[in-house]
């Protein structure tokens, strides 16, 4: 189970006013309405996700995620945010998030991604496409556009977004924030970003205050145990690979810049092993698909690396002692 920082689970029950019972939405997430704004103060996603789900019950929560990310500041998010307003460019912001963004979430990880058409910044963020996980993944871009506008000289706006889950009664609010095309039911969690606008010098930056900012945020990251990052994106890239069939630790290793050597030890000094987390990967992978009866069991064995379903079959059930049909018709 990751975690996300408890500012969030704040910022979206702030800007939800007197629709919800904020008292009680917060104390679904382990938080106490009159508590401190820490922004290290770390949930449990699945905590997360189930308070927004109940705040859906309450309201129409369409215009959530991008209410929330309007809210943002960067002051709020510590160090990484005073780092990037201080960053010389956008493009220097949007690289500490890629670089630092395990000092508030290890439920995504983002990244920057050189397109002909420009820069991808997308978030990876692997499970069940539950309603919190949806609301949340919006509330993210949004808050990356309006912590943008906040530090750029220009009018900021993506050039494209792209969400992996279907799309909303109407795209009026998502285009209308945005200020661009939004494509749902897309390959990726993402949002396109032109050079030029990466490029604009930043209203207040500073590459002094940058420095010391970067060696503070360094700092904090070394604190962090690596076990859940290391795990996590392991098996993030795992999840990537499968359908392509089962991957090999060196193609792994190379997809995290690692060697195949360091990141056998690195993982040997934890106690994990490659063919585990593999292992773990294609089952969480096939339980959440199996929970969704849209797809098929061949897709499903396809998805998670067996070129025959008999072969999956038979994972399936040393797993869990039954097969994936059995398990599937026992949720209904």
């Amino acid at each position: 189970m990751g975690q996300v920082t408890s500012l969030f689970a704040r910022k979206v029950v702030g800007v939800a006013g007197d629709d919800i019972d904020a008292r009680a939405v917060l104390h679904v997430a382990g938080l106490e309405l009159d508590g401190p704004w820490d922004p290290s103060h770390m949930l449990d996603e699945g905590d997360f996700y189930r308070m927004i789900e109940m705040m859906a019950e309450q309201m129409d929560i369409m215009s959530l995620p991008l209410n929330a990310g309007a809210a943002m500041r960067p002051d709020e998010y510590g160090a990484l945010g005073l780092a990037w307003k201080a960053a010389p460019d956008l493009r220097g912001s949007f690289s500490r998030v890629a670089r630092y963004w395990r000092l508030w979430t290890s439920v995504a990880r983002y990244e920057l991604q050189e397109t002909d058409a420009g820069v991808l910044f997308i978030e990876h963020r692997e499970g069940p496409r539950r309603l919190g996980m949806r609301i949340s993944i919006e509330a993210d871009l949004a808050s990356g556009v309006s912590l943008s506008r906040q530090v750029s000289p220009r009018p900021f706006a993506p050039l494209e977004v792209y969400f992996r889950h279907a799309a909303p009664d109407t795209l009026a609010h998502h285009e209308a924030f945005f200020g661009c095309p939004v494509h749902f039911g897309a390959d990726k969690d993402a949002m396109l970003l032109s050079r030029q606008s990466l490029s604009e010098p930043n209203i207040l930056g500073d590459e002094g205050i940058t420095r010391f900012l970067d060696s503070h945020l360094d700092q904090e990251l070394a604190q962090i145990s690596d076990v859940p990052a290391l795990q996590m994106q392991t098996k993030s890239e795992i999840a990537r690979a499968l359908s392509e069939g089962l991957p090999k630790m060196t193609d792994i290793a190379r997809r995290l810049g690692l060697s195949a050597r360091s990141f056998h030890r690195r993982l040997a000094e934890h106690g994990l092993s490659f063919q585990s987390l593999t292992e773990e990967t294609r089952r969480e992978i096939a339980i959440a698909m199996l929970q969704e009866e849209r797809y098929a069991l061949s897709e499903i064995a396809f998805l998670t690396g067996y070129s025959e379903q008999s072969a999956f079959n038979r994972a399936f059930k040393r797993w869990m002692g039954v097969t994936p049909a059995a398990y599937r018709k026992s949720l209904r």
